[in-house]
């Protein structure tokens, strides 16, 4: 059953590049006591992450830090050598945004976000969406019906609901 807004995010351990290399990052550190941005996507460099849900975010990062958000996190299941490259081609990275992975997708699993299109390539990855977390609880949740649509997901939408 995938999650709702009213839940708390179960614990997960997710990564991210550091300094010296690869680093875990506790969901529940980054949430706790703090009201978080986490949009996911299907996968670094497809075209609608690239083109559309990741420069949404860059557009309204301003105005979420006005009505209070501390970070905006985007997660994906992907390794963090490549969320790294994508986060700086991208400008997510220049712009604060924080590239998390979730390379096995068990935090996706948990909270069944998960799904799979062979066709595209596409194993195991998450759905799209977008949700606002405050103090490890959704607040608000948007997911598109389908992974090509950025429309409910995209950053002014999140912020519109706000």
């Amino acid at each position: 059953m995938a999650i709702t807004k009213g839940d708390t995010l179960p614990g997960a351990t997710l990564v991210k590049m550091g300094e010296d290399g690869p680093q875990q990052v506790k969901l529940d550190d980054v949430t706790k006591g703090r009201k978080v941005v986490i949009f996911a996507v299907p996968g670094a460099y497809t075209p609608t992450c690239s083109a559309a849900h990741v420069p949404s975010f860059i557009r309204v990062k301003d105005q979420l830090a006005e009505k209070g958000v501390d970070e905006i996190v985007c997660l994906s299941v992907n390794d963090p050598f490549v969320l790294k490259a994508w986060g700086e081609s991208t400008g997510a990275t220049e712009a604060g945004i924080t590239m998390l992975g979730d390379p096995e997708s068990s935090f996706t699993k948990a909270i069944g976000m998960d799904f799979t299109a062979p066709p595209a390539g596409l194993i195991t990855r998450s759905k799209r969406y977008a949700m606002l977390v405050e103090d490890g609880t959704v607040t608000i949740l948007h997911a598109e019906n389908s992974p090509g649509e950025c429309d409910i997901s995209a950053g002014e939408s999140l912020l519109a609901a706000m």
